[in-house]
């Protein structure tokens, strides 16, 4: 596994792989890598002859009082991971390569970045596309692999792709869980054991919801009661417990296609979000 760490020795990299006649599968992360990541890989693995991981906790995405500083950096773990997993090529780069200095350029998607988590987070989704933008500028991949865990991200992530005609195949993962039904994530490790056993309720109230909603029940009301489950379970604060069109993100008060329960929701200070589908 080739470590690059700077946007010149990336370009000399993917030049070295495009001149070998290779395709590019690139798994973009923030680091703290786990099981669903890893998931990602192995699913780059197979549609790509070569796989491309970058690391890079991305400050535009994190809000004024959210935790860049604290978010997990396990640089060594995660280098490990990398190489178990046979990826060809690992950028890390820092904030400076990233953002030059006199750096202003921003990307926006519009309309469905600034709802559910870019309401709760404003200027996150910004953020998100402006970095994934200069990465696939920089990597050109034929295809990128996104968890659904982070559903309205990926579905920001296939706008940016086909608003800017970029020439690669957004291609979402289902999420890993653990036993007890809660998604992998980097910030579970923030939970302690009181939490990450209150943490199930989430997985919980959104099956208990889908089920409802597809037996007829009342939308609004099933939303609801999925909002007070969470915090008679122990969750502080509900962000949101929406239901909405699986592709547009579009509010839905009758089931009659393709649907996506999203929620986001605070046990203590960490903010977890999840979501199912939910099928007529």
């Amino acid at each position: 596994m080739k470590i690059v760490k700077t946007r010149k020795a990336l370009r000399e990299a993917i030049r070295g792989l495009r001149a070998q006649g290779k395709t590019i599968g690139l798994v973009p992360t923030m680091g703290a890598l786990h099981d669903g990541h890893v998931t990602l890989m192995r699913a780059a693995r197979k549609q790509a002859d070569a796989v491309v991981v970058y690391i890079f906790v991305n400050p535009m995405q994190f809000g004024p009082n959210e935790d860049f500083d604290r978010y997990p950096r396990p640089w060594k773990k995660d280098v490990g991971i990398c190489r178990a997993e046979g990826i060809d090529l690992l950028y890390a780069p820092s904030v400076e390569d990233v953002y030059p200095d006199g750096y202003s350029t921003v990307v926006s998607v519009g309309s469905m970045s600034k709802e559910l988590e870019g309401a709760c987070r404003p200027g996150h989704f910004d953020g998100v596309a402006t970095v994934l933008a200069k990465m696939f500028t920089c990597i050109t991949p034929d295809v990128a692999f996104f968890g659904e865990k982070d559903y309205q991200q990926l579905q920001v992530v296939k706008k940016l792709v086909r608003d800017l005609d970029l020439p690669l195949k957004v291609v979402g993962v289902p999420t890993v869980r653990e036993a007890n039904g809660l998604a992998r994530s980097s910030r579970n490790q923030y939970l302690n054991k009181k939490q990450a056993a209150v943490a199930e309720a989430l997985y919980s109230e959104m099956q208990k919801a889908s089920r409802a909603i597809r037996m007829g029940r009342d939308i609004s009301e099933t939303l609801q009661s999925g909002k007070k489950g969470l915090l008679k379970a122990g969750f502080r604060k509900v962000d949101y417990f929406e239901l909405r069109d699986a592709e547009t993100l579009a509010s839905i008060r009758v089931l009659k296609k393709p649907a996506r329960l999203l929620v986001a929701a605070y046990l203590g200070t960490t903010r977890l979000i999840d979501n199912i589908a939910v099928k007529p």
